[in-house]
């Protein structure tokens, strides 16, 4: 497995990573298993956060006595001093080890991201657990443009976080500057979380552009580590066949995938539209029914609330019929 360096952290990574997600789905002893084949394997980057449940706990119990084979990177969506502080302490527990690698701001909005910066926000836990080296590095995760744009100027950010794939290219020149700012960029969504069925084809795509760092699938079998291995370290251009199978994908997904660019805001009755389809497709793709209901349920304004005004399908660069896709949406999850 090729070696690359994560922007001005410095860290030697795999060109591949494991993206923590799907963990929830088995075990500890089969996270267990699962990690000890990555080692095995040269992959040396595991990714994990505070909201995947039991992710970092069963990563803890897989990592006893193989914890200096790996990078370790996790995030929390605490946007205080006090409540980062404490989810940093959960994460060391967990994860049973005396310091993290990358400690992320996790997919914050730009308001948000304003109170993390504020006096008493959780930018002075991060830095005040790396300086007690309890955490070695700081990135941010997004899912907006705007949000990471605006994390290309901060710097205290060493590595950004976005979905990047053949049906999600809008962070694409952002991608690019990461590259130019010596700031990681971390893949993440490879296989558009389960949309895109050829994942041999998905991750030669991504791997195919220099400016992306490291990619991180969501892995929970043995079967995927070898498949996106091969994938990874197939240097051949991409052909003719692949390139049309990638348009082939991007207009079969091109009519009822949502790439989160949220051009379609604002709702009329202030519906976070992006967040109903991330989470509709946890529920249809990730095989996480339970957790991406709860994540659903946190939203201020349901599904359930459009009101077919039609105002998002008209700045919706991608055509998406919006409205019928929220109610499906409204149906599956029961309001």
């Amino acid at each position: 497995m090729e070696c690359v360096t994560l922007g001005k952290t410095g860290l030697k990574v795999s060109r591949m990573g494991l993206g923590g997600i799907p963990i929830q789905r088995i075990d500890a002893e089969g996270t267990r298993i699962l990690l000890h084949k990555l080692a095995d394997q040269g992959v040396n980057y595991i990714d994990t956060a505070r909201g995947y449940t039991v992710s970092e706990e069963y990563l803890g119990y897989a990592l006893e006595g193989i914890r200096d084979k790996f990078i370790l990177a996790t995030k929390s969506m605490a946007r205080t001093r006090e409540a980062m502080a404490a989810d940093i302490e959960k994460s060391l527990h967990n994860l049973r080890t005396d310091h993290i690698d990358l400690y992320q701001v996790h997919n914050p909005n730009m308001e948000q991201l304003d109170q993390v910066l504020a006096a008493g926000g959780a930018l002075e836990a991060l830095q005040e657990a790396k300086a007690a080296g309890k955490i070695n590095h700081i990135g941010l995760t997004a899912h907006s443009t705007e949000v990471f744009a605006r994390a290309l100027e901060l710097d205290w950010v060493e590595t950004i976080m976005f979905p990047y794939n053949i049906v999600e290219s809008q962070g694409e020149e952002l991608i690019a500057q990461c590259k130019e700012k010596n700031i990681g960029f971390i893949d993440m969504k490879p296989l558009a979380g389960g949309a895109i069925e050829n994942g041999t084809l998905a991750m030669r795509y991504i791997c195919a552009n220099k400016n992306v760092t490291i990619v991180i699938p969501g892995m929970a079998e043995e079967k995927e580590i070898e498949e996106n291995i091969n994938a990874c370290l197939d240097p051949s251009p991409l052909s003719e066949k692949e390139l049309k199978e990638i348009e082939t994908v991007r207009e079969q997904l091109g009519t009822n995938f949502c790439r989160r660019c949220n051009y379609c805001a604002p709702c009329s009755v202030g519906i976070s539209i992006p967040n109903v389809f991330l989470f509709a497709g946890y529920l249809n793709r990730y095989g996480l029914g339970d957790w991406a209901k709860d994540r659903y349920s946190s939203l201020a304004v349901k599904a359930s609330a459009c009101v077919e005004c039609g105002a998002c399908e008209t700045r919706c660069p991608y055509h998406l019929p919006i409205r019928e896709m929220m109610k499906e949406c409204a149906q599956q999850f029961g309001e």
